[in-house]
């Protein structure tokens, strides 16, 4: 397994998102910072909430395997402190997520919805049946 943590600022907040890589899958979390996070406030975070962040669903990554050769771990640890920003994959991971969510959030509110208004019929019935009655 490899994890990855790209901290960011997107208007008006810093994000990191964490990349998780695991058989070939990835997976996604994107968490928002607020102000500018120091190095020892993200580790403190990674720390103390990785095994409560929520992931997305995994998708299907392309993992390549590159020689360990130190000039170009050291080139690309460069490119990647230039690169500002989150890959395409996980810009679609975050986005399968983040629809997840809002169809879970919709099939809830609808379902209160409707207890609500079934909760309204029913006393307007009683009622109904109440002034039938006569006391």
């Amino acid at each position: 397994m490899k994890a990855y943590l790209t901290v960011f600022f997107e208007d008006p907040f810093w994000v990191g998102v964490f990349e998780r890589i695991e058989e070939e899958k990835l997976s996604v979390c994107k968490v928002t910072f607020g102000a500018e996070p120091k190095d020892a406030e993200v580790w403190a975070h990674i720390l103390e909430n990785y095994d409560q962040l929520v992931f997305s669903p995994a998708v299907e990554a392309e993992i390549r395997q590159v020689a360990d050769n130190p000039k170009r771990r050291s080139r690309n640890a460069r490119k990647q402190m230039e690169n500002t920003g989150i890959g395409t994959k996980s810009q679609q991971a975050l986005k399968m997520q983040r629809e997840i969510t809002k169809t879970e959030h919709r099939q809830a509110s609808r379902a209160e919805r409707e207890a609500e208004a079934k909760r309204r019929f029913e006393m307007k019935q009683a009622k109904k049946k109440e002034k039938r009655c006569g006391h």
